[in-house]
């Protein structure tokens, strides 16, 4: 899930989300080289020291058998999700698997890594593209069949406005805050963010979301639910929110406005 509603990212920053989850992977390794002795010490003495966890799990449904070893699985998605950009496959994850290991074990890299870093940000550029690609060309076929779906509304933006129940209540503008409830999901369905889920709407400033939600938000009034069918050009680009909303994704957003706070 995502840990805030869908404001745009005004930070002024440049690099692409990929670039930087490369640097926070290379961090993750280098805090974990630079504490692997004092962690062997430790474990010398650690309820949870190596027999209490069972060696290395034997396969994919092994369940992580102890506290320490839930907290190394975890550091293992977290690093995970850095790379989501590469899309990798399992036999290319096991050569990540395989320098991962080396740098953390303080072994001799098996290749120039200088010489190899035009390459990897090659690859990744490469195969973001690829990703947006096919995101804008299932994303089009979508935002196709919504348009044409009964009531639905298609704004020269490109979003697609399709009301679920009307209210009568004030229509708010670019100057005002608004109190929603709202999911968003992927077109394929999967649901990434919902306030309901939470039980708490939110409160968003109109002039702060994702172009798609600042429109659809002024063409509603309090009381309305809409779904919202946003391209990738007015939600989150070709950068994405990774590892839930890929580069280039379309998005669906049902909203409720609440209220209008001013």
């Amino acid at each position: 899930m995502l840990s805030r509603p869908p404001v745009e990212d005004r930070s002024g920053v440049s690099r692409n989300f990929a670039t930087l989850a490369v640097c926070w992977a290379a961090l993750f390794v280098s805090v974990a080289s630079a504490g692997t002795s004092a962690t062997n010490e430790r474990r010398a003495s650690s309820p949870d020291s190596p027999a209490s966890l069972s060696s290395s799990p034997s396969n994919a449904d092994d369940q992580p058998p102890s506290a320490e070893a839930r907290t190394l699985y975890t550091l293992g998605q977290l690093i995970s999700r850095t790379l989501d950009t590469f899309a990798l496959t399992s036999e290319e994850l096991a050569w990540v698997k395989a320098g991962l290991e080396d740098g953390v074990l303080k072994r001799d890299p098996k290749v120039d890594l200088a010489a190899e870093a035009d390459g990897l940000h090659k690859m990744q550029d490469a195969r973001r593209l690829a990703t947006v690609e096919r995101e804008r060309e299932a994303g089009l076929a979508f935002i196709a069949a919504m348009a044409s779906a009964p009531g639905s509304k298609r704004l020269s933006s490109g979003l697609v406005l399709q009301p679920l129940s009307s209210g009568v209540g004030d229509q708010p503008d670019a100057n005002d805050h608004v109190r929603v409830h709202y999911e968003g999901r992927l077109i394929d369905g999967t649901v990434f963010e919902s306030s309901r889920a939470r039980g708490t709407p939110a409160t968003l400033p109109v002039r702060g979301v994702i172009p798609c939600w600042s429109e659809a938000l002024q063409a509603m009034r309090v009381g309305d639910r809409s779904r919202v069918v946003c391209p990738a050009e007015l939600a989150y680009g070709e950068r994405g929110a990774p590892p839930l909303i890929k580069p280039g994704a379309t998005l669906v957003f049902d909203i409720e406005l609440l209220g209008v706070v001013r």
